[in-house]
């Protein structure tokens, strides 16, 4: 029964994901149908997604129909530009006369109008609703990884990193402005960090570091890493559970309680105590309760039964840490900040695209189906997370969708217009084989492009799958006399 549960919940996110998809694609197309008719442009088809129709229905003189490519979508306007490459051949009358190039920059640009709007539309219910809060605000170090470049660099577990190649930083993650997202998209061989470290006193003195980074390996079918400098964020290392019969549960460690020193020394994370389990030998903690009481334990990790012979399984104390009593926080950003956001986002990812020294690259874009996958895992969020982060999500999808068809590229809107305008300077259409074949070669470019990110989208969910084969843990350890 919980099969079958489990298989009818993903059917449904799965057909809400799809159906989140058609109504930017649709609402987008609708601009282009309406500009088009107000404008008395001849309209042949308005379909969604490419290919063959499986499909149709004319209506008002319009064939409506589903293509079996499930990407984007058109309304066919052979007064705009010829698509048959795109859209196949269309139906014209024997009397069509040419739109003037004024029409024609209208229509081309009513696409990306109403993704913009749809954009303010789905912002207006976030700020009703409300986001989630998915930044971590906190700049502190709470682990490095042995032998990485941070720690070679000198930093140290406690320090308050302030500015990141000259840059202020605030937070640990979110909005591409925090700590990782910093040095993820860094530009240089080296990494300049200032930091805040504190005293024995309570002062904090401020020191300058440089690091290099590092990038993981991944299959060649995957995308390539982004740089690290081998560090953590600071989090409280709480309890939220244990598992029955595991190290911790034997020691009587219960939720809300708080180790706040490992073998004599203070750590800034869990991560910290995790590392340490992997060792498989003896551990000092210090546990502090609700109630400030601090008492020391000792505890031996041990590999889980249902982990024997398993690839990755390491020792471990059976804890998940966290909060468990921590509520879900809110914020309501107006539509306005919202969308301004969505762009400075959209102009950071195009800067990192052509930055020289950038590590970013096309690979590192997704098409529909990881921008699905994304969508997806919000769903699988708890009720009250999901479809408020999925909303927020549908603001930055169609910002994004704006943007990138008003470019000024063959094909997509923003080349049209260009075209109207040329038109409009010249007095005469832009027209002739050279044209064709820039148009002709776009399009094959997109299609390259759309193959090339759906290849690496799939790389990453195989990468992902094979990560997450270790099941929970099971312990059957002996009560401690």
């Amino acid at each position: 029964m919980e099969t079958l549960l489990s298989i009818l919940q993903s059917i449904g996110i799965i057909f809400i994901v799809i159906m989140f998809f058609n109504i930017m694609i649709f609402v987008h197309e609708l601009g282009h149908f309406l500009a088009g008719k107000w404008r008395g442009a001849y309209i042949d088809r308005f379909q969604i997604w490419f290919g063959k129709p499986i499909w149709s229905k004319k209506i008002w003189g319009v064939q409506w129909g589903l293509g079996w490519i499930p990407a984007g979508g058109f309304v066919s306007l052979p007064q705009l530009e010829d698509m048959q490459n795109i859209e196949g051949k269309a139906e014209l009358p024997a009397d069509l006369k040419p739109l003037k190039a004024k029409d024609k920059v209208i229509i081309a640009a009513a696409g990306p109008l109403f993704s913009l709007l749809l954009a303010y539309a789905f912002a207006c219910i976030v700020w009703c609703v409300g986001k989630p809060v998915t930044e971590l605000p906190n700049t502190q170090i709470g682990y490095l990884v042995d032998g990485a470049p941070a720690a070679q660099a000198g930093l140290q577990p406690g320090d308050i990193i302030r500015k990141i190649d000259g840059q202020p930083v605030t937070k640990w993650m979110g909005n591409m402005e925090g700590v990782t997202e910093l040095i993820a998209l860094s530009e240089h061989e080296k990494i300049n960090i200032t930091v805040d470290r504190p005293q024995a006193d309570g002062s904090f003195v401020t020191l300058d570091f440089q690091t290099t980074y590092i990038q993981p390996d991944t299959q060649w079918w995957q995308r390539s890493a982004m740089r690290k400098i081998g560090i953590y964020g600071a989090e409280e290392s709480m309890v939220y559970s244990v598992v029955p019969n595991s190290p911790a549960a034997l020691a009587g460690l219960q939720p809300g309680q708080t180790i706040t020193h490992l073998n004599g020394q203070r750590i800034y994370s869990p991560v910290a105590i995790l590392k340490a389990s992997e060792k498989g030998q003896e551990l000092e903690l210090t546990v502090q309760s609700a109630d400030a009481q601090s008492n020391t334990l000792r505890l031996t990790p041990a590999l889980p039964d249902n982990w024997q012979g398993k690839q990755g399984a390491t020792p471990m104390l059976g804890i998940a840490w966290g909060n468990p009593n921590k509520q879900v926080q809110f914020e309501y950003p107006n539509p306005q900040q919202q969308v301004s956001q969505s762009l400075r986002w959209m102009g950071t990812t195009l800067n990192k695209l052509i930055a020289p020294d950038s590590s970013v690259g096309m690979e590192h874009l997704s098409g529909p189906v990881g921008i699905g996958s994304y969508m997806y895992k919000m769903m699988e969020l708890p009720a009250s997370v999901g479809w408020r982060l999925l909303l927020w999500f549908a603001v930055v999808l169609n910002v994004n969708l704006a943007v990138l068809n008003i470019l000024p590229l063959p094909v997509v809107d923003g080349g049209h217009v260009v075209l109207g305008i040329c038109e409009m300077l010249r007095g005469k259409p832009v027209s002739g084989k050279f044209l064709d074949w820039i148009m002709t070669g776009f399009i094959f470019l997109l299609l390259f492009f759309f193959v090339f990110v759906t290849f690496k989208d799939i790389g990453d969910m195989v990468g992902e799958d094979e990560a997450e084969q270790l099941p929970e843990p099971i312990f059957n350890l002996p009560a401690q006399p």
